[in-house]
């Protein structure tokens, strides 16, 4: 399976995928922990993938997202964005209403 079929299957397999420097109980770069505190704090679970463990991922996610730098969210499979944009989705409330109509839609069907 080449790079971009794993990060294809990691993504298919988790609603909300949180690729970060280190992990959440132990962020190992202040936006890895920005974001995750922002996750947390709207209450959804998500799962993470610490690209220190996997260089593969990390220099293959590079060219996959077309997105140069770590945290990575990913919505379903689409990429949000980095801290960043994370961080100002979650003080006007967007990341919030993703999050969460995305599982309520979910639900539905």
């Amino acid at each position: 399976m080449n790079i971009n079929e794993r990060i294809k299957e990691q993504l298919d397999s988790n609603h909300i995928l949180l690729y970060m420097k280190g992990s959440p109980d132990f962020p190992q770069c202040g936006f890895s922990g920005q974001t995750v505190a922002a996750l947390k704090s709207i209450g959804q679970p998500f799962s993470y993938v610490n690209i220190f463990d996997d260089e593969e991922i990390r220099q293959g996610l590079k060219t996959y997202s077309n997105w140069p730098t770590f945290p990575q969210l990913y919505v379903d499979g689409e990429l949000v964005g980095g801290c960043d944009i994370v961080i100002e989705m979650y003080h006007s409330g967007e990341l919030k209403e993703l999050l969460e109509g995305e599982k309520a839609s979910n639900d539905e069907g």
